[in-house]
């Protein structure tokens, strides 16, 4: 599987562009590019996200077994089998991710099972926002949704929510047990993944593997999210 810097520079290279057009679009300094792709810095799911809008793909190339194809067509009748366990996962300090059904490319709408691991704002840190819609659906715990627009709203396990991800937003575990939530995704064009990641936070390699045992202390270790 491609690293997310190898994909960057191919994608780069295909459209015949220098790594100023790239800054140019996205806004990173050419240096940081450059570091990008060589794999010298970590590369966070908002910066991925801020990438692949910026050059106008889909940011499901980043986390696809193989390299993007020269053109993108979308065909009919597809489809994609997620076993128990399989998915690209991304651990970062507020959440876990797990994308499902990476193998297909320009998507309507993006899967994603999480759990959340802020247990407050503070600890949150800056809310997060991005272009599009978001519907997420509590499979187990408490989820406090925050918005800078609403009063914090709590969902119990079987609650769910659809909102403007343009909004400033931040997940937070306010229960006893893991949070756990199966959240949907569009954007613009083909799609643009949420990106409920704060920028300052650090972020583990990404890696597809079925999740370890459960654990029920709330000193838990992170762990993937199941189905």
């Amino acid at each position: 599987m491609a690293k997310p810097g190898a994909m960057l520079k191919a994608l780069r290279q295909q459209k015949g562009w220098k790594l100023s057009d790239v800054a140019e679009k996205t806004g990173f300094p050419v240096s940081t590019l450059s570091k990008i792709e060589n794999d010298k810095v970590a590369l966070t799911y908002d910066k991925i996200a801020r990438i692949s809008k910026g050059m106008n793909v889909d940011i499901g190339v980043f986390f696809a077994e193989e390299t993007p194809p020269p053109t993108v067509t979308l065909t009919t009748g597809r489809r994609s089998i997620v076993r128990k366990g399989e998915g690209r996962v991304i651990e970062t300090d507020n959440y876990v991710y797990r994308f499902v059904a990476t193998d297909l490319l320009s998507k309507r709408f993006v899967p994603i099972f999480g759990e959340s691991h802020a247990r407050s704002m503070e600890e949150f840190g800056e809310m997060i926002r991005h272009t599009g819609e978001e519907y997420t659906y509590v499979i187990e715990g408490t989820l406090e949704l925050h918005t800078d627009l609403y009063a914090p709203v709590r969902l119990e396990a079987g609650d769910s929510i659809y909102f403007d991800s343009g909004m400033g937003h931040a997940y937070i575990d306010v229960g006893d047990t893991p949070c756990r939530t199966l959240t949907i995704c569009s954007g613009e064009e083909s799609l643009l993944m949420t990106a409920h990641q704060k920028e300052a936070g650090s972020s583990r390699e990404t890696v597809e593997t079925p999740p370890p045992p459960p654990t029920v202390n709330r000193a838990r270790k992170r762990r993937p999210p199941q189905d």
